[in-house]
């Protein structure tokens, strides 16, 4: 729905005016495909869908379920590319030792395009311009392999001009979103009157396969992650009458930790990706995680004396441990991470596409707050958008609500 059509409106008095020559977004979007899992349901289905007979694994996959102590979940459901129909079609893919990256890539390549076009059709819709006026390209996916890449399939998907600069962003994981706004964001401001549309899309069908004692990691992909696709278009000086602006880009900021290549480790063979997360994972984050935001901060000239409670929070949800751990090291209020939670339970971990999950309910939870006249000039103003990955690298963007 374009914003003219009222659900994304503000009044002028209720809007903040926008900093000449920053990045806005403009406009978000999302898709998923039409296979959908109830968390509830996941367990069956996946020891059915494996054929696994080995009760210490279905046990152990209910505990990270939450499903056998409880019938709630910090994950509710998720949507998938995987189905009955494939398995059928592609019965080695649930066979152990089985080379399949063909087939993967068969199903993957035009099923993550699919998504992001989708994504990417609701976002311009939004925006409530024509897909012409889109200048560049930002095609993030650590799903498909191929050239060209989907960045050209995407554009001729969507009518975009022959002209328009594309960038393809492969295999960053989870952190991947971020850094297509920090790309998005350098773009924009150095092409003035150019208009940015990034696009996400993931698909888990390049790590699945069936569960082994000697890759416990498998089952927490199992229990976390999902599909999906995102888009937001991006663009400096909004213009009056025809665009809104609702989030700027103020400042943007990537770092790794050195010696912790081998954290979250991915690896591509015949048989497709294998992950391997390291448990020291969230304290990893945990110890390092303040001085990032506070670096972050000051960049932007927010400086020190700003509290991290006075600012909203869009954070990757990369597993309810590390929202767990972020919540307490940064000493946050109760409600600071919902958005992320929200997002965690909805769609579970989508990779790259998450960010953008959170931060659309970020909007929503900003906007109810000024239609219900809680609005203040200073309440609220700045936040951070952060997701970490491979590397360990961490991803920052110093927000401004508008």
């Amino acid at each position: 729905m374009s914003p003219k059509n009222g659900d994304h409106h503000r009044s002028t008095a209720l809007r903040r005016v926008p900093t000449p020559g920053k990045a806005t977004l403009l406009a978000i979007g999302k898709a998923f495909p039409s296979q959908l899992i109830p968390q509830e349901c996941l367990v069956e289905g996946y020891i059915r869908d494996t054929k696994c007979d080995d009760p210490a694994i279905k046990e152990k996959l209910e505990r990270l379920c939450m499903l056998s102590q409880s019938k709630t979940t910090t994950v509710k459901r998720r949507f998938t590319v995987l189905s009955r129909e494939i398995l059928d079609k592609y019965p080695e893919l649930a066979t152990e030792g089985s080379p399949t990256i063909r087939q993967r890539l068969e199903i993957a390549n035009p099923a993550v395009v699919d998504m992001a076009a989708d994504a990417s059709l609701a976002c311009i819709n939004e925006w409530g311009r024509p897909a012409a006026d889109i200048t560049h390209l930002v095609y993030v996916s650590s799903s498909e392999i191929r050239l060209p890449g989907g960045d050209l399939h995407l554009a001729t998907r969507l009518g975009l001009r022959s002209d328009v600069g594309r960038v393809m962003l492969y295999f960053l994981g989870c952190y991947g979103g971020v850094t297509g706004l920090r790309v998005a964001k350098d773009i924009a401001e150095n092409n003035p009157g150019s208009r940015v549309l990034l696009a996400t899309s993931e698909t888990t069908i390049l790590g699945f396969r069936p569960p082994s004692k000697s890759r416990p990691y498998d089952l927490v992909g199992a229990a976390l992650f999902g599909d999906g696709a995102a888009a937001v278009v991006v663009g400096a000086d909004p213009v009056e009458g025809k665009e809104e602006g609702f989030m700027e880009l103020s400042y943007a900021v990537q770092e790794f930790l050195p010696g912790t290549h081998g954290v979250i480790d991915g690896r591509l063979s015949e048989e497709g990706i294998n992950f391997r997360l390291g448990r020291d994972l969230p304290e990893k984050i945990e110890g390092n995680i303040e001085e990032f935001c506070r670096k972050l901060m000051r960049i932007g000239g927010l400086g020190d004396g700003v509290g991290f409670n006075e600012l909203f929070w869009a954070v990757h949800p990369g597993g309810p441990a590390i929202l767990n751990r972020l919540e307490g090291t940064l000493g946050l209020e109760e409600g600071k991470l919902d958005c992320s939670r929200k997002a965690l339970m909805d769609y579970g971990n989508v990779s790259s596409n998450t960010i953008f999950y959170v931060m659309e309910y970020m909007r929503e939870e900003l906007m109810k707050k000024r239609k219900g006249g809680e609005y203040k000039e200073s309440e609220e103003e700045w936040g951070l958008g952060l997701a970490f990955g491979p590397g360990i690298t961490f991803e920052g963007v110093l927000l401004r609500s508008l």
